[in-house]
């Protein structure tokens, strides 16, 4: 199994730029396909960027694409979701899970959900 903490949230203008770690232990993620969710307050939670652990094949959210990048560095077992020009719509708590990614398809393999690093876009 995999345990991830994330780190990397804070307070952020509109336009604004934020970098998201997801630091992995146990099992790594050159086995497990990772992916960023959030969750903003009264919306569910949707997923929005998730990288595989083989094929590096990536799925990005349509909210975020273009603006969004999903990427890994093995050897430091972490994942990073590089977000730029940020909205006040990107406000939400961010989550990395262990994930079943394959074409347009990635679903979060969790039962439950960390604290997460909270994301705040506000002028």
């Amino acid at each position: 199994q995999v345990q991830l903490v994330e780190s990397g949230g804070g307070l952020v203008h509109p336009g604004g730029s934020l970098r998201l770690s997801c630091a992995a232990s146990g099992r790594t993620m050159d086995y497990y396909a990772i992916g960023w969710f959030r969750q903003a307050p009264g919306k569910e939670r949707e997923g929005i960027a998730c990288l595989g652990a083989i094929y590096n094949n990536t799925y990005y959210a349509d909210s975020v694409k273009g603006r969004f990048t999903i990427s890994k560095d093995n050897g430091k077992k972490e994942v990073y979701l590089q977000m730029k020009n940020l909205k006040s719509e990107d406000t939400a708590v961010y989550n990395c899970a262990p994930v079943a990614l394959y074409g347009r398809n990635c679903r979060a393999l969790v039962d439950s959900w960390g604290q997460g690093t909270q994301v705040l876009v506000s002028s």
